[in-house]
């Protein structure tokens, strides 16, 4: 038996050295930078939770943080919109294999090359208002990008479009895995369409659904790519999300322990969004609806 668990600790011993170098210690050094002044010049100063304090008197830390927590809007249209697609390619037609590689094609496209197309697809001469002037949808042009009230929501559209397909080949196999027993027996009973789906698909997808909203919760408060990339942060601190707030501390302004302890204060929110989705999901999630 000892000598098994000393083979085991072997094969995972490579593992958790990478785990330790690339997760845990900078887990570590953050956490304790955050109790500090520094910014990379000279010698450190101890705050203690003054960075924090500093953070909820902040209005573009705030901000930041807001949006970073408004972005979750996209998780439901997300996973719903999966979830749908899903169920409208699993099935045995001609060409079905096209149609789901169509799909997936925006996963594995570099996020750069989606947020630069989407940038000039939502440029104020961009295809978009281009198509909606043609058509006489609207009359001037709409400032996808340099309007402070829907930017965020513009780049939202870009996630949305790019994690449809991710989310979909995850629910199309577990839509795969269920027994089509169930299905045959309720519509012997006499169940419709929509009740199958109410009362046997979803309650047999709820792991999936559970593992699909946590990791989809989890990359929306982290976003950072389509911010960069299409708006900056701006205009006027719209699109600033969490994560894009700290890459300017630390990058631009040199403001590292601050930096870390707005890191720490995301990584909280983080764990107990997760929390909060597990729990959810274990008293029995959607066995009400």
């Amino acid at each position: 038996m000892k000598r098994e668990s000393l083979a085991a600790y072997g094969f995972l011993f490579p593992a958790l050295i990478l785990l330790s170098i690339f997760v845990v210690f900078p887990i570590g050094l953050g956490s304790l930078l955050s109790l500090f002044r520094y910014n990379a010049v000279s010698q450190p100063h101890f705050v203690g939770i003054g960075n924090f304090k500093e953070i909820f008197s902040d209005p573009v830390a705030r901000t930041a943080l807001f949006n970073s927590i408004l972005y979750l809007i996209v998780v439901p249209v997300l996973q719903l919109g999966s979830i749908l697609l899903a169920l409208l390619l699993n099935r045995e037609m001609k060409g079905i294999r096209i149609f789901r590689m169509l799909f997936y094609i925006p996963v594995v496209t570099s996020i750069v090359v989606v947020a630069l197309a989407w940038k000039w697809l939502l440029a104020e001469n961009g295809l978009l208002n281009g198509v909606l002037l043609s058509i006489h949808l609207i009359r001037n042009p709409i400032h996808w990008l340099t309007d402070p009230s829907i930017a965020l929501y513009s780049v939202m559209l870009v996630t949305l479009w790019k994690g449809l397909g991710y989310y979909m080949v995850i629910y199309l196999a577990g839509l795969q895995g269920i027994d089509p027993q169930y299905e045959e027996a309720a519509k012997l009973d006499g169940a419709s369409s929509l009740q199958i789906f109410r009362r046997i698909t979803i309650p047999l997808l709820k792991p999936t659904i559970a593992f699909c909203t946590m990791i989809s919760c989890i990359a929306a408060l982290k976003v950072f790519a389509e911010i960069y990339v299409m708006t900056e942060g701006g205009p006027l601190y719209s699109t600033t999300t969490a994560v894009y707030d700290i890459f300017d501390l630390f990058m631009n302004q040199l403001r590292l322990g601050y930096a870390s302890s707005l890191g720490v204060i995301l990584a909280v929110v983080i764990g107990l969004l997760s929390y909060l989705n597990y729990r959810f999901f274990k008293q029995g999630g959607f066995e009400a609806y």
